[in-house]
């Protein structure tokens, strides 16, 4: 394993502290500890030169401290893929019944039961096998080689042969490659906002600083792997490399195994209810039928038809069919389902937390306001501003595209460049010289302070005024007011010269007119608003989790209409207990400055409150919260290492299809939900009737043969279910797996059958006279009855009115007049009640044990299906009254 640097620099400062947010992590009180140093004090406290190091010592410590790799997940092997899927408590019940129905000789149910195996296991196999390798990706947001001095000369090597103590060059779009101190630095700007989502550039310089607390990203004079050069030069010295580094501290979280989702967990307890429920069923079967009847043997092979009856084996099939047509939709809108779970997850989202930059904002620097020092819209202030961007010869920071993109002005014919006076971090200002209107006209543009350190004068309209200490203060309220609405500012103040002066120094920016503010802002989504109010409208509630500060946090919560309950900063949950944390993230609905682990931390608390949480981020600081969610979502511009751990990518910048994935994501559910109460209720009523029937019935009540086959007949008739339709009210607000409402609902729903099933018996035994022996067979102590047309009866029964039961439960509504099914579904249905029906008169009838029914059978049975429909409604809307329809 790779050695940290902090174990041999200083192990008698620090000792070791697991990573949680309320404490810096070993490796980034080194990075601190080593920036609150002079420059001479690093070089000694790493063991570095200001040459770097000789190669002998490059070779040692890659030998000590480890390639600079991040963690690597381990893929596993196709074949191991498919014995974790059979590892399933509902798939090693399946293989158990089939290997025991083999070994009894009764090889139809054993192949039957195969093939939903083969099908189950392998449908989820094909849809879901994905190469998600989040480590992977991260790996591609770092440049292969790096500029390192060794040996006394700057050679380029291998980014993964980079090692702590190694003096590193850097220019204008370089990566970084580990974590650094910068030594020395000119003109240095860096993106961090995959890191730290902060879309301005933020400037480095190379100067010590004292910092205690842990948020490491207020280190001015550090740069951190993965964030990028956009303009200047610098040189620093490699401080950790490897897993050490922050970015390698998040690829760690990521090779870690997902939690469970909503999802997993709630078909895993449904799936341990059926069996636990079928476990004692088939036991009280078995022994009924053993005791009753004498066979032994004959009640183990009806015991093994009952489990395979009472098994949802469809379960899976149904639920990856759902959730691929769940997936199929969602991508006609241009939206990539990475993992078929998630789309139930989607609808089933009571909270979601969302990144700000590049999520609901646009992730760019754009010029929103051009004002005089009153506030008002100057255009005198952006002409000056744009010649400033436009004529200044050195690369072009985020600002200065900025301010050109914001407008296009025809400026060739009108001015040229004169001379110009490069930005530097001690003026804090750059300034151009151009020709204009007779004059040389310097203008300069940089941090507010700056300038007005250089003006004695200020102007308003046409008017200049003297700039007196009196004023400074009022003038600098619109600054304050565009600070506390989020936004950068800059200033710009000019000096008029006569065309004799041609050459410019920096002692020509005094004596300046201030003439107005320039203000920056990172724009949110044209679709984000709307977005954040269908979701409150579907009973999404919305926390924002941003690394931004709080300023800029407001002011983007305000253009996209999102009412702050409550903000807090990541500062104020550091020290705090479980208890405090847990109540303060309830209360609160917005986060700022927060890091990667304090977001992580905030999502799994609420998932540990009961919510189904959704996170949508697309920055490398976000991965570890896209995989702790129940449902991680990444945007069209997100990092690889974003878009690699999320479930959903939206590959458009609209963001109004969350509202629309939500609501497929509820249809899914609730379709999934149709199959499951159907089952459970049709299963418990059915099996609920065999033990009294057991009891009652001097013979089995079915075939096992029978059983097989009207599972298999009443499973085909459900595969009509996904393409059904769905109630608008059911997807107005969360769905929800709730096993205890499905328990009463099997509870409540399932008798109801029974009752029918009952009649049906009373039918079959007294008008169908099933009691009548059949003479002359007459065996020694025993008596031979008609049992062919009790059981044909009962199966016909059996299955007409389990398939009919789905369109009655289906709905809140009056079914077939308030809410139709889909047609698919309702072609199924008719289909197998057909073949229900034809089979007791069809070729197939001898080998099933099947014989033809009376006419008169069919007026009582239509009897029992309006009876049973009807009733079934009543106790249905009864108790989606009292417990909730989820």
């Amino acid at each position: 394993m790779a050695k940290s640097i902090f174990s041999k620099i200083s192990p008698s400062i620090f000792t070791k502290e697991a990573k949680t947010p309320h404490s810096a992590t070993n490796d980034e009180k080194l990075l601190i500890d080593i920036c609150n140093l002079s420059h001479p004090e690093t070089i000694v406290k790493l063991d570095s030169r200001e040459i770097g190091l000789t190669s002998e010592e490059a070779e040692q410590r890659l030998e000590e401290y480890g390639r600079n790799e991040l963690a690597h997940t381990k893929q596993i092997g196709i074949f191991q893929d498919i014995f974790n899927r059979c590892k399933s408590p509902l798939v090693i019940q399946l293989l158990l019944i089939a290997l025991i129905s083999g070994f009894m000789g009764d090889i139809i149910s054993a192949l039957v039961v195969g093939c939903m195996i083969v099908l189950s296991v392998g449908l989820s196999f094909i849809l879901d096998r994905r190469s998600t390798s989040a480590v992977e990706a991260l790996g591609k947001r770092v440049q292969s080689h790096a500029n390192v001095l060794r040996d006394s000369k700057e050679v380029e090597i291998p980014i993964s042969e980079v090692v702590p103590g190694d003096i590193i060059l850097l220019q204008a779009g370089s990566i970084i490659p580990a974590d650094i101190r910068l030594l020395t630095v000119k003109d240095f700007f860096v993106s961090q906002s995959v890191l730290t989502g902060e879309s301005l550039p933020i400037e480095k310089k190379s100067d010590p600083q004292q910092l205690s607390n842990s948020f490491i990203f207020e280190l001015n004079n550090a740069c951190f792997q993965g964030s990028n050069v956009l303009s200047g030069t610098a040189r620093g010295i490699v401080v950790n490399t490897g897993i050490h580094t922050y970015f390698g501290s998040i690829s760690e979280r990521l090779v870690e195994s997902r939690p469970k989702t909503s999802f997993d967990i709630g078909v895993k307890d449904f799936t341990w209810l059926m069996i636990r429920f079928m476990m004692v069923m088939v036991f009280t079967v078995f022994m009924i039928i053993g005791i009753t009847k004498g066979d032994w043997l004959e009640a183990l092979l009806f015991g093994i038809s009952i489990a395979v009856g009472l098994t949802p084996e469809m379960l899976p099939m149904i639920v990856t069919v759902n959730l691929a047509k769940g997936a199929l939709a969602m991508s006609k809108k241009k939206v990539i389902v990475k993992h078929l779970s998630s789309i139930q997850n989607f609808g089933a989202i009571d909270i979601l937390c969302t990144d700000k930059t590049g999520t609901l904002t646009q992730d760019k620097v754009v010029l929103e306001k051009h004002v005089d020092i009153t506030g008002k819209i100057s255009q005198d202030v952006l002409l000056y501003g744009y010649l400033n961007s436009f004529y200044q010869t050195g690369l072009k920071n985020l600002i200065d595209r900025a301010v050109i993109n914001h407008v296009e002005l025809d400026v060739g014919l009108k001015c040229s460049l004169v001379d110009e006076l490069p930005f530097d971090f001690q003026r804090r200002r750059m300034s151009v010289a151009v020709e204009y209107e007779g004059d040389h006209v310097l203008i300069c543009k940089g941090a507010v302070e700056e300038i007005y350190s250089v003006c004695n004068f200020y102007q308003v309209d046409d008017e200049v005024y003297p700039l007196i200490q009196m004023i400074h203060d009022d003038l600098y309220e619109e600054v304050e007011d565009l600070n506390n609405l989020g936004y950068r500012v800059l200033a710009i103040a000019y000096r008029e010269f006569p065309q004799t002066t041609t050459t410019f120094t920096v002692a020509d920016e005094s004596n300046m007119i201030l003439l107005g503010y320039i203000a920056f802002f990172d724009p949110p989504k044209d679709s984000a608003a709307q977005a954040i109010a269908s979701l409150q409208n579907v009973g999404v509630k919305v926390k924002i989790l941003t690394g931004d500060n709080a300023l800029v946090t407001k002011k983007v919560c305000s253009d996209v209409g999102l009412h702050i309950d409550r903000l807090v900063t990541g500062n104020e949950l550091i020290n705090l207990s479980d208890a405090e944390f847990a109540k303060l993230i309830q209360e609160a609905n917005v986060f700022a400055k927060l890091s990667p682990i304090q977001k992580e931390k905030v999502i799994n608390t609420l998932r540990q409150q009961g919510h189904v949480v959704g996170y949508m981020g697309d920055g490398i600081n976000d991965s570890p919260s896209l995989r702790a969610a129940d449902v991680g979502i990444s945007v069209d511009s997100g990092a690889d290492v974003a878009k690699e751990s999320a479930d959903i990518v939206l590959l458009e910048k609209n963001l109004l299809v969350l509202e629309d994935g939500i609501k497929e994501g509820r249809k899914v559910f609730a379709n999934i939900i149709k199959y499951i109460r159907m089952g459970a209720s049709s299963n418990f009523g059915n099996m609920f009737s065999v033990i009294g029937a057991s009891i009652l019935i001097p013979f089995l009540p079915m075939k096992p043969i029978q059983i097989l086959l009207n599972n298999l007949l009443y499973d085909f008739s459900q595969t009509g279910i996904p393409t059904d339709n769905v109630d608008a009210e059911l997807v107005e607000k969360p769905l929800k797996w709730n096993i205890a409402n499905i328990k009463r609902f099997m509870l409540f729903i399932g008798p109801i059958s029974s009752i029918f099933d009952y009649a049906t018996f009373a039918l079959m035994w007294f008008v169908f006279k099933s009691s009548e022996f059949l003479n002359p067979m007459i065996t020694v102590g025993e008596k031979a009855y008609r049992q062919d047309i009790f059981q044909t009866g009962w199966f016909v029964e059996s299955l007409l009115t389990q398939t009919l039961i789905v369109h009655i439960i289906r709905t809140r509504k009056v079914p077939f007049f308030g809410s139709m099914a889909s047609l698919p579904m309702t072609l199924t249905t008719i289909f197998i009640m057909a073949v229900g029906a034809w089979l007791p008169y069809s070729p197939l009838a001898s080998t099933f044990g099947f014989v033809p029914l009376p006419a008169i059978y069919w007026l009582w049975i239509a009897g029992f299906l309006i009876s049973y429909s009807i009733l079934a409604h009543f106790i249905k809307t009864w108790f989606f009254k009292r417990y909730g329809v989820h």
